[in-house]
């Protein structure tokens, strides 16, 4: 089946998939540990990486790049934004950022999803929505945690102009990116 931005399904083998995994996991934790420090919590560049990863690699090798990262994390590897320092494995997936994890899975589906199967215009809503994602879980989780009436300031106010930015950054560098790189980070052929 064609993609509506120019993309085959993809017929990896399981050495390029497994590669191409590993690579977004790679990306993936590079972009936690990248910090603008912030309060409650450092601002990071998952956001961005992640809705780069979830557009440029689709719905299933997308959504298995997230899975895997998050696997990592909940293992014990320090993939995440301030581990070791905050605490790895369970014990930190389930503090107060955990919703925001659980989110990344979901608006790794949802982009994935539209970057498969909508026209190339519908990945920014689509980045949006994962957004909303990402925000209605780590908030519904974050709500434990935080004093009454800090919700929104402790877990969406100061974050959510930088990853509205961050967003569209990422839906410009996918749509813009050349068809053939599309291609290559995909393994498919270019369809005439």
């Amino acid at each position: 089946m064609k993609s509506t931005l120019g993309l085959s399904n993809p017929s990896l083998s399981l050495q390029g998939q497994l590669i191409r995994i590993a690579t977004g996991i790679a990306l993936l934790t590079v972009s936690a540990k990248i910090q603008v420090p912030f309060w409650p919590v450092p601002m990071t560049l998952q956001v961005a990486a992640l809705m780069m990863v979830a557009a440029a690699y689709g719905f299933r090798l997308g959504t298995a790049t997230m899975a895997g990262y998050l696997i990592a994390g909940a293992v014990g590897l320090p993939v995440f934004a301030g581990t070791p320092e905050k605490g790895i494995g369970l014990a930190y997936m389930l503090g107060g950022t955990g919703g925001y994890l659980a989110g990344f899975l979901v608006a790794t589906a949802i982009v994935g999803f539209a970057a498969d199967r909508l026209p190339k215009l519908a990945l920014w809503p689509a980045m949006l929505a994962g957004l909303a994602a990402i925000y209605a879980l780590g908030l519904a989780w974050l709500a434990q945690f935080a004093p009454e009436g800090k919700l929104l300031a402790w877990g969406f106010t100061p974050f959510i102009a930088g990853d509205l930015v961050k967003i569209t950054l990422a839906a410009v560098l996918v749509l813009g990116a050349p068809a053939a790189w599309r291609h290559k980070i995909r393994g498919t052929s270019l369809d005439v």
